[in-house]
């Protein structure tokens, strides 16, 4: 069960930062001309890391922490803790998702958001990761 543990802990690490930092990237991918150079790596960048580390890394936290909870019997959904942290799991994996289309949107050059708005969703992981902490340490209900 530590080995299962060290390897969910480590997923989350990797999901949690690619999470907090492809929205950095699209902050300066949106004043990037479209069709420039710069444009273009930015491009690359945000699809190796996307597609190469978080979409990965948000799948072993999944499998990881599906078999602590379902493999090793960690699971009582009678305490609210456990409740409130799925819940924000989920909410991290919708947020996943919305990254990726935004994603896709600059791919295919039809990025209408200004860097404010970008720089405004890259706090959301860390809030939700925030919840997620207090509920597993803390357990407060």
């Amino acid at each position: 069960m530590e080995w299962v543990k060290a390897a969910h802990v480590l997923s989350v690490i990797a999901w949690m930062a690619g999470m907090m930092y492809l929205p950095r990237l699209f902050v300066y991918h949106a004043d990037a001309a479209v069709g420039s150079d710069k444009s273009e790596t930015f491009k690359v960048m945000e699809r190796r890391l996307y597609r190469g580390i978080i979409t990965p890394a948000m799948l072993a936290t999944w499998i990881f922490g599906l078999w602590l909870a379902f493999g090793f019997g960690l699971v009582d959904f009678s305490q609210g803790w456990m409740w409130v942290k799925a819940v924000m799991v989920i909410a991290l994996s919708g947020v996943h998702g919305f990254y990726g289309s935004l994603l896709r949107g600059f791919a295919q050059d039809r990025n209408t958001r200004s860097h404010k708005f970008y720089r405004a969703i890259n706090e959301i992981p860390f809030v939700l990761a925030i919840i997620i902490v207090i509920m597993v340490i803390v357990r407060p209900f």
